[in-house]
């Protein structure tokens, strides 16, 4: 499938549901509507909320706000897990000695510590950058942990018959397997660093996305909060677009599915 078709296919799923939306916020069916607007709001009141936010120029605090707790989750949360992904799996008895002290941090419910980074570092930005940083490490570090366990000892064997040092072994063999694994958890971490950062803000800020939300939600405002979930979905987007854009440059080497065809 070309890549102009699957964007359109994508469109148009989302012109689907906003239709319907519309349609069954606001026409009734059998003589009742089936999705009241006072808990469902509708398309074009949300469409309004966030031309308005936009148009004032109100938003803007609040996402970059938001822009700069996320990168920063994402990108040390990042940098943490591949870093010790990459230890733990060159170190394996490091690995099983740390094992369940890993197993029980990330057991650990992330709202929950939600208060306690805000106790220890404040309800500035580095409160919510911890908490972002604790969904996007176990996700990085699983998955990059997990990739160099999986190198082809094949490859291994004979990189070491070719006389390859533990270095070029490092850089030709075991940071290849492990960029696929990698990437795989970025584009999931992209989110969780936005949700870390959104809920962190829900819980106690004075500026932000999440904070926006909550004081809409705070004063029943339907439309605003689906405009701030429309507003953060589009921000995540935008995000893991830019990971897609890293992982093409670093990934050139990877074949796509169409090379392995007759």
């Amino acid at each position: 499938m070309s890549r102009p078709t699957l964007f359109a296919l994508q469109v148009l799923v989302a012109v689907v549901c906003i239709v319907l939306w519309q349609v069954l916020s606001t026409v009734p069916v059998f003589g009742k509507i089936l999705l009241p607007p006072f808990f469902f709001s509708n398309p074009f009141d949300v469409f309004s909320q966030i031309v308005k936010w936009f148009s004032s120029g109100v938003i803007w605090k609040h996402l970059g706000i938001t822009l700069a707790e996320s990168i920063l989750a994402f990108v040390i949360g990042s940098l943490g897990g591949v870093l010790v992904g990459f230890w733990f799996a060159r170190q394996p008895i490091v690995a099983a000695v740390f094992d369940p002290y890993v197993k029980m941090v990330n057991a650990l419910p992330r709202v929950v510590l939600a208060p306690i980074f805000a106790l220890w570092l404040g309800l500035g930005i580095w409160s919510k950058v911890a908490l972002g940083v604790t969904l996007v490490f176990f996700i990085v570090f699983f998955n990059v942990y997990q990739g160099v366990k999986e190198v082809s000892r094949t490859v291994l064997d004979n990189g070491r018959m070719l006389g390859m040092s533990e270095r070029q072994l490092m850089r030709h063999v075991y940071w290849p397997s492990a960029l696929s694994w990698m990437f795989s958890s970025l584009h999931t971490s992209v989110g969780f660093a936005v949700v870390g950062a959104v809920v962190g803000e829900y819980l106690g800020s004075a500026a932000g996305l999440g904070y926006l939300i909550q004081q809409a939600e705070g004063v029943f405002d339907v439309a605003g909060v689906f405009a701030g979930m429309f507003v953060l979905s589009a921000f995540v987007i935008l995000i893991d677009y830019g990971v897609t854009l890293v992982e093409r440059r670093l990934l050139v080497w990877r074949p796509t599915a169409s090379d392995g065809r007759g």
